[in-house]
């Protein structure tokens, strides 16, 4: 019999047709940022024990949406496109556990599947979408990296618009970006088990930051943000009860693994 590779399925004597490449991966892009306030208790349902909520701005959240081009080592899929480029959104809180504030991204969409299986190996709660937001260019209609900037960005699952943004640049700032996910993350890897009534074959709380990062400054910028109903999703049920601000960051960052902080697998 063949000893079968791959990082993730399918395996197979190559590896070569594995959803994902080995780690480390390679990411390049630009976050379009909408730091907004909702009532705490939203984000604290949404919370499994023992994480709380954080300390300073709890109800403080960032909807984010990032336009990406990704690689692994060699990068290769830089010069076939259609493997590096995809765009997603999420949302993202702060929460605490033992003490130390971290990011934990409570809802996300994507539109590739080789950024899907990323996250069911990372813990982020991927899911498909229909994202876009707008790309700056130094000519034509397009807007520019520059003051008076605008860009809108949109999210639309299963055929149903869930959120939309628009924000205007004011400034590019060397401190005052965004504030809500600037933290290590901290997720949950899930599986129930095969068998029903059988509970959860995987439950770790595990933590992960990039092994390396290099960021724009950010721009600054006045935002609006709308979020909406779907008979899928819960998006919304994190309401906007008061918009902080927009932001825009080109950013680079390396994935190289994370830390097992807890199994937190309950058996039947």
């Amino acid at each position: 019999m063949s000893e079968l590779k791959g990082f993730l399925f399918p395996q197979t004597p190559t590896g070569v047709a594995s959803l994902i490449p080995d780690p480390p991966w390679y990411y390049s892009g630009t976050w379009l940022t909408v730091e907004y306030r909702t009532n705490p208790d939203r984000i604290k349902a949404l919370l499994p024990a023992p994480l709380e909520l954080a300390d300073e701005d709890p109800g403080r959240v960032a909807m984010v949406w990032a336009d990406w081009q990704s690689c692994s080592t060699g990068g290769a899929e830089m010069l076939d496109p259609v493997r590096a480029q995809y765009a997603e959104a999420f949302l993202a809180v702060k929460v605490k556990f033992q003490g130390q504030t971290f990011t934990r991204i409570v809802h996300i969409w994507v539109d590739r599947d080789f950024s899907l299986g990323r996250g069911i190996h990372m813990g982020y709660p991927k899911k498909f979408g229909s994202i876009y937001q707008t790309r700056p260019f130094p000519y034509g209609p397009a807007p520019r990296l520059a003051p008076g900037g605008r860009f809108g960005a949109s999210l639309a699952t299963y055929d149903r618009r869930i959120a939309q943004a628009t924000i205007t640049l004011r400034e590019q700032v060397k401190t005052g970006g965004p504030t809500v996910n600037i933290y290590p993350l901290l997720h949950t890897r899930v599986l129930q088990s095969i068998e029903k009534g059988g509970g959860e074959s995987l439950n770790e709380l595990v933590t992960h930051k990039p092994a390396k990062a290099e960021c724009g400054d950010p721009w600054v910028a006045d935002a609006e943000l709308a979020l909406f109903e779907s008979p899928t999703e819960e998006l919304a049920t994190l309401a906007v009860e008061e918009v902080v601000g927009g932001y825009y960051q080109q950013m680079g960052t390396v994935w190289d693994g994370g830390e097992l902080l807890l199994d937190n697998r309950q058996t039947a």
